[in-house]
């Protein structure tokens, strides 16, 4: 005789009214709410990245070199600037790449994010746009945990 509780198993009911929900991996609705924040974030965190990666080749938004801790910039080879390219093409393939894969690319760029937080709290006077990033990489974590659901995993052919 076992003394687990098993708890009975019963499909999600929508409620009255309501859109239907997505219960398989990868099925979905435009009607689902949760369905609509994935695509949305999605979308932010693809063309976010690619603006600022692309920014930081002409600076036409800010200034960004002014941003890097001084502890970077003097243990990083080369100028603030160059340091900002390096930035730039690292934001741009985060960007494609939560386009193709959300699932994992957007850990890597809660990471990035976290990397900014600790570059601009270091600093000493950018503590604003700190706390905004901090928000960011927030939402960068529930764009994987959406995923989750609505973007299948990768799978390895077998042979």
């Amino acid at each position: 005789m076992s003394t687990t509780i098993r708890r009975e198993e019963r499909p999600l009911r929508a409620r009255a009214g309501a859109a239907p929900v997505a219960n398989v991996i990868g099925e979905s609705t435009w009607h689902d709410p949760r369905y609509q924040a994935f695509w949305m974030l999605r979308l932010a965190y693809t063309a976010i990245p690619l603006t600022m990666g692309i920014d930081k080749f002409f600076n036409g938004l800010v200034y960004w070199p002014k941003y890097l801790a001084d502890w970077i910039n003097n243990i990083a080879p080369g100028t603030a600037q160059q340091f900002m390219y390096f930035v730039g093409g690292v934001e741009i393939l985060a960007g494609v790449l939560v386009l193709l894969k959300p699932r994992y690319a957007a850990y890597i760029v809660a990471a990035w994010l976290a990397g900014i937080v600790i570059n601009l709290f270091s600093y000493g006077e950018w503590y604003d746009v700190a706390v905004r990033d901090l928000g960011l990489m927030g939402g960068a974590l529930v764009l994987g945990r959406l995923a989750s659901v609505y973007d299948p995993p990768l799978r390895l052919r077998s042979r």
